[in-house]
């Protein structure tokens, strides 16, 4: 009878322990990463029901008991950004009150990015964002290449920030014949950092294009040098600050030589590429025979696809963080490289409690 009760306890313990992987996505596109993360993983992928109701409000039904239970939810964010946030909080909050134990986002891309810092008279949203999923119940994230590695300290529960660079350098080694005579390219300042990892450990060159040739975000009129509104004060007229001076960028220059190189830029993220189709231009007009991108994220939004079709461009090379198989048809030179090995690694490892470090070796503070 003893023997009993302690099987009993254990097979209780190991259905306690166990964890479950979701997919909070609604579209059948963004739900290819979780099957292919479960499918390394060797698990079923949950069971819950994620869709819009006629009023486009967003629904979610957990269909099975996660008490006690550690629970990953994937989520990859489709064109349809918000939606895609509403699903991640709906589920969360639905796994919150089913006592789930913990709950662990696995967000590949995380949306807003790019809105980390205070603009003008904008919000830092990415801050907002973060809040939000705590809010909802999340206790965790994996997250990959986040535009800006500050990004984490947004969060109030502890961030995995994975990188894409091992497998997108073992891609130029393996698939770019004669790799050996390129050059890495950073198509801004800002980017050069990411640019210098790459080419140190590719043992290449680097180049990094400067200036830029048409207005930019930053130069938008935002209201900044509004008259203040009129108002009757007398007394002190406040300070007489020194005048900064503007800034103005210089005509675009590329630093470093490029001339019958292949030139390979290298980026997070992919969506608006009107810069670099720009950069490809003036690359090409340098002697570049050869122009690859790779970044982690391709977004690749509006008539990026026709662009890239039209351009200079050889190749775009991204992950399958985000899902843009759409856009793979409409343009040849879009490559796919798969990171859900990684990611599944990740899942993995939280739940045994093994270390992480693994995962991050040789990554460098500036990748």
């Amino acid at each position: 009878g003893f023997c009993r009760i302690l099987t009993v306890n254990f097979v209780m313990n190991v259905a306690k322990s166990g964890y479950r992987v979701f997919s909070a996505n609604s579209s059948a596109a963004c739900t290819e990463l979780a099957k292919k993360i479960t499918e390394r993983l060797g698990v079923e992928l949950g069971k819950s029901v994620v869709f819009q109701e006629s009023n486009s409000e967003t629904r979610v039904d957990v269909k099975e008991s996660v008490r006690g239970q550690t629970i990953f939810i994937i989520q990859t964010i489709p064109r349809d950004v918000n939606t895609a946030i509403m699903e991640l909080l709906v589920m969360a909050y639905a796994l919150k009150t089913s006592c789930a134990k913990n709950i662990i986002g696995v967000i590949p891309y995380f949306p807003y990015s790019k809105q980390c810092k205070m603009r003008k008279r904008g919000s830092i949203v990415c801050k907002l964002l973060a809040s939000m999923l705590a809010k909802a119940g999340l206790t965790h994230i994996i997250t990959m290449d986040l535009h800006q590695k500050e990004i984490q300290g947004f969060f109030s529960f502890p961030v995995d920030n994975l990188r894409a660079s091992p497998f997108l350098i073992q891609y130029i080694q393996e698939e770019i014949p004669d790799y050996r005579n390129a050059i890495i390219v950073a198509k801004s300042p800002a980017a050069a950092k990411r640019a210098q990892s790459y080419a140190e450990r590719l043992r290449l060159g680097l180049a990094v294009i400067h200036g830029e040739a048409q207005c930019s975000e930053s130069d938008m009129a935002d209201g900044r040098h509004s008259p203040p509104c009129v108002r009757n004060t007398t007394g002190h007229t406040g300070l007489e600050l020194p005048l900064m001076m503007a800034k103005e960028k210089p005509p675009i220059t590329v630093v470093g030589d490029v001339g019958g190189r292949i030139a390979i830029i290298v980026d997070d993220i992919v969506d608006d590429v009107g810069d670099f189709v720009a950069a490809a231009e003036i690359l090409k007009e340098r002697g570049a025979y050869k122009i690859y991108i790779m970044a982690t994220h391709g977004l690749l939004s509006a008539d990026a696809p026709r662009l890239i079709e039209e351009s200079a461009i050889d190749e775009v090379v991204v992950t399958n963080t985000v899902p843009h198989e759409v856009q793979k048809l409409q343009c040849p030179k879009i490559k796919t490289v798969d990171v859900s090995m990684i990611l599944a690694e990740a899942i993995r490892r939280i739940h045994n409690g093994e270390s992480m470090a693994y995962l991050f070796r040789n990554i460098t503070v500036d990748d």
